[in-house]
């Protein structure tokens, strides 16, 4: 199986990863209008599990190193696999959450916030687990992204009344979404053996983790996204003959949302095996700065925010941008 070689290829997948995670909602803006997050988000499932099963029989079966992945799945155990669909189980319920904050509040908020939690979060959590990288460097910027998170929420706030109106519901989902977040990543890392090159017994290679992940992902969806269609958060309830009505357009847009945040996904744990879990997962997570570029500079998000909010956002880029480069320096 494919495999890096070095730290500094590590950082540019995760690099990658960071573009992806935070472009992948653009399709969701891009969809039509009338085509609701509930039913974008089922398309979104099946670009997940495509690219899952097009690496796990590429790149995850070619190679002089590692197991391929029809090996590796023969001899894994159920424990590893557990944790694996756990892990997109878990990662389902807190992207559900986050896709409706976006549709609610925007990129340019639903993620700096709600991804900016899971970023502190897993950061700590991967670290307990596996502590690499440089302590005092790494929860700095941690530390930074926190201060940005705050600044962001209160540029959400400064916001026209009118759309103040959803703002609660906005922050409270992006909240919600984050601390759900911050936790799947362990599970899928769990799952693996710790050396990619040399493979454990019972554990999985990190193209048959990103898998059973993907199954985890879609066998929930069926629970948590039916009941998000059946008692939406904002609108009135959607069905399954709503979305076999959708057009060409709703439907490439969400199969491709998913694909694009897939790929990043697979980079990330790709690039665990030389950066550490921790590292990987936070230096991923600063797509909260693209998709808040997105957001602010593309779709205008903050266009009718009132005089000074400007400032605050700029400041908030900047403690982004500086978090994430300690994160990077402390490997």
């Amino acid at each position: 199986m494919f495999i890096l070689e070095s730290y500094s290829m590590a950082v540019v997948f995760c690099i990658i990863t960071m573009l992806c995670w935070g472009s992948w909602a653009n399709t969701q803006k891009l969809a039509a209008k009338n085509w609701r997050f509930e039913l974008f988000y089922w398309d979104y499932v099946i670009g997940i599990m495509f690219i899952t099963l097009l690496f796990a029989f590429t790149l995850g079966s070619n190679g002089s190193q590692g197991r391929g992945f029809l090996e590796d799945m023969s001899q894994a155990s159920a424990t590893s696999l557990r944790s694996a669909i756990l892990g997109g189980i878990i990662f389902n319920a807190a992207n559900i959450l986050l896709v409706a904050a976006i549709s609610i509040a925007g990129m340019s908020v639903a993620f700096p916030v709600g991804i900016g939690i899971a970023l502190v979060l897993g950061v700590i959590v991967n670290y307990i687990d596996t502590p690499q990288g440089n302590a005092g460097l790494l929860f700095t910027g941690v530390a930074l992204i926190a201060i940005a998170i705050f600044l962001n929420a209160r540029a959400y706030k400064k916001l026209s009344s009118d759309t103040a109106s959803a703002s609660s519901k906005g922050l409270l989902l992006s909240v919600l979404a984050g601390i759900l977040m911050g936790f799947f990543y362990r599970f899928v890392a769990q799952s693996m053996f710790s050396d990619f090159t040399i493979p454990e017994s019972g554990k999985i290679s990190p193209y048959t983790a990103m898998v059973c992940f993907a199954v985890g992902i879609l066998l929930s969806n069926f629970i948590f996204n039916t009941y998000i269609m059946r008692k939406p958060f904002v609108g009135i309830p959607v069905n399954f003959s709503q979305y076999l009505e959708g057009g060409f357009r709703n439907h490439i847009t969400g199969i491709l949302g998913g694909m694009i945040w897939c790929i990043g996904m697979s980079f990330s744990i790709i690039a665990s095996g030389k950066a550490g879990a921790a590292i990987s997962y936070g230096l991923g997570q600063g797509a909260t700065v693209v998709a808040a570029i997105w957001g602010i500079f593309i779709w205008k998000e903050f266009r009718n925010a009132p005089k000074g909010t400007t400032t605050l956002l700029n400041f908030m880029l900047a403690l982004y941008v500086l978090g994430i480069a300690l994160i990077i320096y402390a490997r």
